[in-house]
């Protein structure tokens, strides 16, 4: 009953007719080849392994789901050979440098793949989701000698990798973790300590899995200062295993067939990833990564519950829709009922609008890598590290919000497994959570950003995004008004931080969830300006965008002024709260 059918016209017309990429790619030395049918042929492609191989693995392997015994573990059937599917096909290399063995397309084809495979099967896309930002990690900061052992398979996906940060004492705070790494007289260390919440620690989709693991040296300072970065293999190069295990697999609410293990580091031999004490720094790369696919995740989750809630509401015939008049006998579909259009228009207004934030967001991160002008790429970088918490943060709200009102549009039928739409609510629910909970992103954009530099970034940004406005534009004077609230908001923030350091915390959520509707609705500006001349001559698909702009300005704007009060009500501190209070 649940079905995945791949957004390919959308995807297409937010990379082709919105943003123009192929244009763009052609100021691109390492893209000056590819055109729209090349980029269009390789989402296809993506669409047909998401929709043929991955998604009908979705259900059964949240029924299954994984299996630990003494070390090991077991996906649930046909995860392996989708995942060798998957390596054969060579989509593990698709934006990665040719160099070392990739294709060398663009981020935002990754992200529309990851998208895809995420809607498709989240579980299953949980193991070779961390794989780019493994490469990118290593890439950037491994030595030579490690990448020459290790980056290839990486980038072929013969090898997947993990990210092993989190312990059970420093949760989302790194500076208390306490692996060690003893130095070794051949220059590699040994690893010792327990890490948890690793996903894809063990498993049987390869032969090897590379550990990327933060651990502290001897004498290494307190904090996050003294954290470094190691390489950790199940399988050393002699064959032999590794000094490290999965001491168990953790029962959750969703992605059930994703394992998310408990790994023990004893004596593991491992090798330094960059920098002594800089860590972080290498791991950033991968973190980074990894965030934008989070949000993928909460966007693909989001639009195949629309699709699959617009399907059903077609199809449930139930009660009289009240402009069909009163007729007792009679009956019609619920997506005639005022309630259920309200829901699934809000649902297409926060999908789209966030898809097309979300591909702009990983074209500049090509920009910032390949442009010729250093101005360029100075802006890119700049825009994309304000935009990757944003669109993390916001998109997985969404995710969880418009999946949970798909499964209202379904009734009951939503609250049993057999159609589907609850396993779409459990899974996508850990993406608020993981790589970073929503609130910390909200932190990283305000207080790290935002306040850190005087808001001379984020100002930037949005005057970039203003610029970006057709002139002409039907909606351009809304878009710009709720640019200018956005940014007088910032620039208060900053102001008050001066004398109250804990302002910006108190409306982080409230400033990123107003910055998110923002760019959303500055996105259907720009559709309606796109899509005006096509609906103009009839065109059904261009005019239901024209119609989706106007019911994001006049029912998304309300969602705005409300994250703008709720921030401007963060100057009012909040009362203690005694923990006895409540008893």
């Amino acid at each position: 009953m649940w079905q995945y059918e791949a957004p390919l016209r959308e995807m297409r017309y937010v990379i082709e007719d919105l943003l123009d990429l192929p244009a763009h790619w052609a100021a691109l030395p390492p893209f000056a080849e590819l055109d729209a049918p090349t980029a269009a042929q390789v989402l296809e492609e993506a669409g047909r392994f998401a929709t043929g191989v991955v998604a009908p693995l979705n259900a059964p392997g949240d029924l299954e789901g994984c299996r630990w015994q003494d070390g090991r573990v077991s996906t649930p059937r046909g995860f392996r050979d989708a995942y060798q599917a998957f390596v054969a096909a060579g989509w593990p290399a698709l934006a990665c440098d040719p160099a070392v063995g990739g294709q060398g397309l663009p981020q935002v084809l990754n992200a529309a793949l990851y998208e895809m495979l995420s809607a498709a099967n989240h579980a299953w896309t949980m193991y070779p989701g961390l794989l780019h930002g493994a490469y990118e990690c290593l890439h950037r900061h491994a030595s030579p000698e490690l990448q020459q052992r290790y980056l290839g398979r990486v980038v072929s996906g013969e090898w997947l990798s993990t990210m092993c940060l989190t312990e059970a004492q420093a949760g989302s705070d790194l500076g208390l973790l306490r692996t060690r790494a003893e130095p070794q007289a051949d220059g590699s260390v040994r690893l010792t300590g327990q890490k948890i919440f690793i996903s894809g620690g063990e498993h049987d989709l390869t032969d090897n899995i590379v550990h990327l693991v933060l651990a502290r040296l001897p004498d290494a300072p307190s904090g996050t200062k003294g954290i470094s970065l190691f390489l950790a293999p199940k399988l050393l190069p002699d064959g032999a295993r590794n000094a490290l295990r999965c001491d168990g697999i953790e029962k959750k609410m969703g992605i059930k067939g994703s394992a998310t293990c408990v790994m023990a580091f004893e004596g593991a031999t491992g090798w330094l990833v960059g920098e002594p004490n800089r860590g972080l720094a290498a791991m950033f790369a991968m973190m980074n990564a990894a965030r934008l696919h989070v949000a993928l995740q909460g966007l693909g989750a989001a639009d195949n519950a629309h699709r699959n809630a617009l399907r059903y509401a077609h199809e449930r015939v139930q009660s009289r829709a009240p402009q069909r008049g009163a007729a007792p006998a009679a009956a019609d579909p619920i997506v005639l009922h005022p309630a259920v259009r309200r829901t699934l228009l809000r649902q297409r207004v926060l999908v789209e609008g966030g898809r097309a934030v979300a591909y702009e967001t990983a074209h500049l991160l090509d920009v910032a890598e390949h442009a010729e002008d250093a101005a360029l790429r100075r802006a890119a970088q700049d825009d994309a590290a304000l935009l990757t918490p944003v669109l993390k943060a916001f998109l997985t709200d969404n995710g969880f919000a418009l999946a949970n009102d798909a499964l209202q549009v379904f009734g009951g039928h939503g609250y049993v497994h057999d159609w589907g739409v609850e396993q779409c609510v459990r899974d996508v629910r850990i993406a608020m959570v993981y790589e970073g909970t929503n609130q910390i992103q909200a932190i990283d954009l305000v207080v790290r950003k935002l306040v850190a530099d005087g808001g001379e970034r984020f100002g930037a940004l949005l005057r970039r995004q203003a610029a970006a406005l057709p002139a002409d534009a039907r909606h351009a004077p809304a878009a710009r008004e709720l640019l200018q609230r956005l940014d007088v908001l910032a620039q208060d923030v900053v102001a008050a931080a001066r004398d109250d350091a804990e302002l910006p915390y108190r409306v982080a959520d409230d400033l990123l969830r107003a910055t998110g509707l923002a760019l959303v609705a500055l996105a259907w500006a720009r559709f309606d300006a796109v899509s005006a001349p096509h609906a103009a001559r009839g065109d059904a698909f261009h005019r239901a965008k024209c119609d989706g702009a106007t019911h994001c300005f006049a029912h998304l704007r309300p969602e705005f002024e409300h994250a703008i009060a709720q921030a401007r009500a963060g100057w009012a501190t909040y009362a203690p709260i005694d923990a006895a209070a409540g008893a």
